[in-house]
């Protein structure tokens, strides 16, 4: 203790010594006062923030995180950014949307659905009746039936985003009136085998669904992630049924027809019939199949550091039930490794998946392949086109392929 005692003062000596030999210095040093705390505070801690609103909004920082549109079609189709997607909800300001004969505009007071044809008793449903109904909710993807055309059908790989080259679904909470009470309460003939749905759009929109599938899995959805329908998404009601390609999730839904058979409409005998490699049509395929695309890094984005770690990320969904295994190639599809997928792991849903990554600066192609419970795997591009015909477009599920380039840019190549 004496020892430690004696180096301590020394220690005080020599330092109140250097004071002394260096007064003029230190005199120098403390010349300039210390700010005040307040002063080193950013302008937000310095005084009251601004009023909230009635209804909540994206921060204004956040401006540029917004759908795009294209119409290359010949009608609007609004697409989901999913590149700055992180989790599996879709933001209901940003789920994607495809208006053939634009968005009505309905006075929900006045709206009625209507069952009838084999039926033992047509029924009239107005909206309030409909809400007193017991009602499920399910998180589920919606993807349109042409999501990816672009990467179907142009002979070179596009410079786009992913939300312009995938942006065609979304996944959200749809909450509502299971189809089977209607149906039921309607009684349903013994020569029943489908349903016509229509819509209260311009044009009408209509298509064949089995009976049996929607008895089965079928909505009339009255809410999205909590709130009522989205005029873009069919309010104030639409038919929803959860892994089956966008065009026969009818919005605006103001009709179900029960027949004997299919109606053929117009919306699925053109656009959504798909022509096969020998010329066979492939005709009510509903389900959309296994598929999966990196988010981050993925189209024109550019990764900050010229090389370092990086977390590949991206999302899996499958319309035939839940994503078992996602694997992730670092090398354009020569080697392969798991992924980790992120809970909730959900039928029918959106699943995300990541995986570590030690960038060393120099070209990678990356890609994503997913396997759903069913042993359902992405094909290949080359792949998928030897199955249909150059023209054919619909359910297009290939992998996608991104490469970084050595300044750290990312562009869509075709694998």
């Amino acid at each position: 203790m004496r020892s430690f005692n004696g180096h301590s003062g020394l220690a005080r000596r020599t330092f109140l010594g250097g004071l002394a030999t260096g007064g003029v210095g230190m005199a120098v040093a403390q010349a300039a006062p210390p700010q005040p705390l307040a002063a080193r505070l950013p302008d937000a801690m310095t005084r009251p923030g601004g009023a909230d609103l009635p209804y909540g909004l994206p921060a204004a920082q956040e401006a540029q995180v917004e759908r795009t549109l294209s119409t290359a079609a010949g009608f609007p189709v609004w697409r989901t950014p999913l590149q700055h997607q992180r989790g599996i909800i879709t933001p209901s300001g940003l789920h994607f949307a495809v208006h053939h004969n634009g968005v009505p505009d309905i006075a929900p007071e006045r709206h009625t659905l209507k069952v009838h044809g084999l039926v033992h008793k047509p029924l009239r449903f107005d909206l309030e009746r409909l809400l007193r109904y017991p009602m499920v909710s399910r998180v589920h993807f919606l993807e349109c039936a042409g999501n990816s055309a672009a990467n179907a059908l142009s002979p070179t790989a596009l410079d786009q985003t992913l939300g312009e080259i995938a942006g065609e679904v979304s996944c959200s909470e749809w909450t509502g009136v299971p189809l089977a009470y209607l149906l039921n309460e309607a009684g349903v003939k013994d020569s029943a085998q489908w349903v016509v749905a229509e819509g209260a759009d311009g044009g009408s929109h209509s298509r064949s669904l089995p009976l049996k599938a929607l008895l089965e899995h079928g909505m009339v959805a009255l809410y999205q992630n909590g709130e009522r329908l989205r005029p873009s998404q069919g309010y104030p009601m639409r038919l929803f049924m959860p892994g089956w390609e966008g065009n026969v999730n009818v919005k605006w839904l103001h009709r179900l027809e029960v027949t004997d058979a299919p109606a053929y409409t117009k919306d699925e005998s053109g656009l959504y019939t798909q022509v096969l490699a020998d010329g066979r049509i492939e005709r009510f395929a509903f389900h959309m199949e296994v598929k999966s695309v990196i988010t981050h890094p993925s189209g024109q984005q550019r990764l900050p550091e010229p090389h370092g770690f990086c977390e590949i990320a991206g999302l899996a969904w499958s319309g035939r039930g839940r994503i078992a295994r996602v694997d992730v190639s670092l090398d354009g599809g020569r080697t392969w490794a798991a992924a980790q997928l992120h809970g909730p792991v959900l039928d029918r849903a959106f699943t995300r998946f990541t995986l570590p990554w030690q960038w060393n600066g120099r070209k990678a192609d990356l890609m994503s392949r997913a396997t759903d419970e069913h042993g359902r795997t992405q094909p290949l591009r080359s792949e998928w086109k030897r199955r249909y015909a150059m023209h054919s477009f619909n359910h297009y599920n290939a992998v996608q392929a991104w490469r970084v380039q050595a300044d750290g840019r990312v562009e869509n190549v075709y694998a």
